[in-house]
């Protein structure tokens, strides 16, 4: 919550760049193709934006296609009864949806069908990922979640139908970043996303792979504008890979409740030490 009024200041800025700080609310009719006699600097930063929302619209139903994929996996492990490999399955599975958890948010509804936190919503409503980690990590057992697994890849393959109607802006992509940290040093980093199976790394790092998908996108347009904020960024991003790697435990990581305090609050520290420079990139890209 701290980072509350830097993050309503950054969106007021990345406002101002994509619309214009003078420029009258869009009434107008379709968007207009750059003009040559303008300057070079308007054209190309729509030209150059065009080519990163495209780019990231691709990631996204690349993800989005591997998380319906792993879902049905996983979904069908729980049908079956088969509560080792359904366990085994589920944070990985989640992971292609936390990488494009920003998208996925702007589909109303949907994500608290599949995301809710027990709480989040009235009983009689919760759905989702984390009813069935409630059954496969407390009740221990797939038994009685049939149902849910089928509302949950019918939510998952709503999901993949609806991303091709958002419509992907710059907006999005320096706001959705931010976000994705705020994830991690809201929830994340505490241990309540995944409080019944203590998966939270996996959340953690695969928000992290989102928003630095978005800064690797729109690096040549930062580094045209301030190459010192650009290498601040990757020395940030750098430190909380590496912190991340130290939680790796095969292909996976360890369970939250491994980690020691002062693992968590070097985490902690990174995030806040990277969401800083990355929420900056809405003003760089102003100038």
């Amino acid at each position: 919550m701290k980072k509350t009024v830097a993050f309503t200041s950054m969106l007021l800025i990345v406002s101002a760049v994509l619309f214009g700080c003078g420029s009258q609310p869009a009434d107008k009719a379709a968007p207009q193709p750059p003009q040559e006699s303008k300057p070079a600097g308007g054209a190309d930063v729509s030209e150059e934006m065009k080519s990163v929302t495209d780019s990231y619209r691709a990631y996204a139903l690349e993800q989005i296609d591997q998380f319906v994929q792993a879902t049905e996996s996983f979904t069908d492990a729980v049908k079956n009864g088969d509560l080792e490999k359904a366990q085994a399955l589920y944070a990985p599975t989640r992971m292609f949806y936390e990488r494009i958890e920003p998208i996925a948010e702007a589909l109303g509804d949907l994500d608290p069908d599949i995301d809710a936190r027990e709480n989040d919503v009235p009983d009689e409503e919760w759905r989702g990922f984390h009813r069935i980690e409630k059954g496969l990590w407390i009740d221990k057992t797939t038994k009685g979640y049939e149902t849910y697994a089928d509302q949950l890849i019918n939510d998952a393959k709503l999901l993949r139908g609806k991303v091709e109607t958002v419509e992907v802006t710059p907006q999005m992509l320096v706001t959705g970043a931010v976000e994705l940290l705020n994830e991690v040093s809201s929830s994340k980093v505490t241990g309540e996303e995944e409080r019944y199976s203590h998966t939270d790394l996996y959340d953690f790092a695969a928000n992290v792979e989102g928003a630095e998908k978005i800064y690797e996108l729109l690096k040549p347009a930062i580094e045209k504008k301030d190459s010192g904020l650009s290498q601040e960024i990757e020395k940030r991003f750098a430190e909380v890979d590496k912190l991340l790697a130290s939680c790796k435990k095969g292909e996976g990581y360890v369970l939250y409740t491994e980690l020691g305090e002062e693992q968590i609050k070097k985490l902690s520290q990174a995030i806040d030490n990277l969401a800083e420079p990355l929420s900056n990139m809405g003003i760089v890209l102003e100038g």
